[in-house]
């Protein structure tokens, strides 16, 4: 079997005029894995919402009943920061039960990766920062549940901290969470992830793999995970408008070889979402999610997974 990729098919979501939130990247990214010749149609994967106890493993009832009835006050959805409607309610649902399938299927093929996912900012009783459920929490919570993991490392190394993320597993030492984001950036208040690395603004390629090698090897070998969950933003990148990083196309390619190498090469599975990206370019930041998949695809054929 070739690479396991998820495909979130690109629901209609009307926002209002103006607005820059990257609605149509999802179906556009798979769309240039073909083009590109990076995947096949059979690599793709079309996920299903999970069912609501799936996603009440980690936010309460009341908030999941809200925000699928669409029912929230004005001031939680403004913190949500997208504009309420039912094609939203079932993308988002869609993209968690696509984050599950991903890391279902790494468990079993080693490696495996969604077009969607890494919507950290999202807490238990509401959300934040374009993030509505949990998807990296909801599936910790789901292939512990199921008996397939229980020791999971949440990789986070999207420009902004997994706030919602470290908060959720605070109190939880089956779930390790580290986060490698710009120290000035959003959320203004940070969480207690369980190892952080704030970065300095304006931080380059070189510097930034530096200090990811300084780390990663040793915490896989200190936690053992059963289970990777790998958010890959690409806001680290010089031109994202909401990152404060400078890394660079080749950086971001850089990046992504060197965690996959290391985790899949030390014997860990690895599921990976696709996390923030937020550029003027479209085309461009398609481009940038795809390194991703592109790094992926040879390590899965690198290691024969």
């Amino acid at each position: 079997m070739d690479l396991p990729i998820i495909y979130h098919p690109n629901y209609v979501v009307p926002l209002p005029e103006g607005h820059r939130f990257p609605m149509p990247k999802f179906s556009q990214l798979q769309q240039l894995l073909l083009t590109d010749k990076v995947a096949t149609p059979e690599q793709f994967h079309t996920p299903e919402p999970p069912p609501t106890n799936w996603i009440e493993l980690v936010h309460t009832p009341e908030y999941v009943q809200a925000y699928r009835e669409g029912t929230l006050d004005s001031k939680a959805q403004r913190r949500i920061g997208l504009p309420w409607s039912p094609a939203l309610v079932n993308r988002t649902c869609t993209a968690v039960g696509g984050t599950i399938l991903t890391a279902q299927l790494a468990l079993k093929y080693g490696l495996a990766c969604n077009t969607a996912g890494g919507t950290h900012h999202a807490f238990p009783s509401y959300g934040s920062g374009f993030c509505i459920f949990n998807d990296l929490a909801i599936s910790a919570r789901v292939l512990q549940q199921l008996g397939l993991a229980q020791k999971i490392l949440i990789l986070d190394l999207d420009v902004h901290q997994g706030d919602g993320t470290a908060f959720i597993f605070q109190d939880d030492s089956s779930v390790f969470t580290f986060s490698m984001h710009c120290e000035v950036n959003f959320p203004g208040t940070k969480q207690k992830s369980d190892l952080d690395i704030p970065l300095p603004v304006g931080m380059d390629d070189d510097a930034y793999l530096q200090t990811l090698a300084k780390y990663l090897p040793d915490l896989l070998s200190e936690i053992q995970p059963d289970l990777i969950l790998y958010d890959a933003g690409v806001d680290p990148h010089a031109s994202d408008r909401l990152g404060k990083l400078a890394l660079t196309d080749t950086g971001i390619y850089r990046r992504e070889m060197q965690v996959l190498t290391t985790c899949v090469a030390a014997g860990y599975p690895v599921a990976s979402v696709i996390g923030g990206g937020y550029a003027e370019d479209l085309d461009a930041l398609i481009y940038r999610h795809s390194l991703l998949h592109r790094a992926a695809s040879v390590v899965y054929k690198q290691y024969r997974l």
